[in-house]
């Protein structure tokens, strides 16, 4: 119960920590219940673009509700998109590309990254119909970090120390499951049928960013999750938008 609480303390901006008191072993077994905490950001997201719906247009409802997961996860995820693409965009080799990562300030390559992220998330989510744009945010955000925290167990750690002091312990087989279970349960009992195949897309989009960081760095870091994780769910909107129109037909 400690490591899910610390989970939640470690991925939101949600004011546990004045009650809970977690240690640092706990947050290096979050992993597990990063999905879940998904269904929390994924449902109120979900929540504030359903509600905003019916107040302003579909484009504003829809920013609104990005807004309202930013505020939740204090942008933890954005921030390392934001690096990810500093790093890899501006270095050479390994330690440079590590040294970027590591720099608190934003480059070109992550405000443009950023800016390109929430135009496709916009423009993806807008160009759906109400109910499949809310059922959408819901599902794709624990889908995307169940997926995504795969990474743990197929590379080490890049760097001897993380920035945030937290290094993630590998999943064994039961919190392997229990983690694939939090992030394919939303779409096994909530989207429609004909949108499972597009499962397939961020897992394939995740290998292959696996081998990509291996390559590059030999491993992973904090900000590497972060920006897998987002690459992972906006492949999961592009996917979800194809089935729509038709794109497999």
């Amino acid at each position: 119960m400690k490591s899910v609480l610390a989970a939640f303390v470690f991925f939101t901006r949600l004011p546990l920590w004045r009650w809970v008191d977690v240690s640092g072993e706990n947050f290096s077994r979050i992993i597990p219940y990063w999905p879940l905490v998904g269904w929390v950001t994924g449902g109120i997201s979900a929540a504030a673009l359903f509600y905003a719906s019916h107040l302003f247009p579909a484009t504003v409802a829809v920013v609104i509700a990005l807004s309202v997961r930013l505020l939740l996860t204090g942008a933890l995820h954005e921030d390392g998109l934001a690096d990810f693409f500093d790093g890899f965009g501006g270095g050479s080799d390994r330690q440079r590309i590590l040294s970027i990562m590591k720099d608190s300030h934003i480059g070109t390559y992550g405000v443009i990254a950023l800016i390109f992220y929430f135009l496709f998330a916009v423009s993806l989510l807008t160009s759906l119909p109400l109910v499949l744009r809310c059922l959408l945010l819901l599902v794709a955000d624990p889908l995307a970090k169940g997926v995504t925290g795969m990474i743990v167990n197929l590379l080490p750690y890049a760097r001897e120390q993380s920035k945030s002091g937290v290094v993630y312990a590998r999943m064994s087989g039961p919190k392997l499951t229990l983690s694939l279970l939090f992030a394919l349960l939303p779409v096994l009992l909530l989207f429609p049928v004909r949108y499972w195949p597009g499962i397939a897309v961020p897992v394939i989009l995740f290998l292959a960013l696996v081998i990509f960081l291996k390559r590059k760095i030999g491993g992973y870091t904090g900000d590497c999750c972060g920006a897998v994780m987002l690459l992972c769910e906006l492949s999961f909107y592009i996917t979800i938008l194809f089935i729509y129109s038709g794109g497999w037909r």
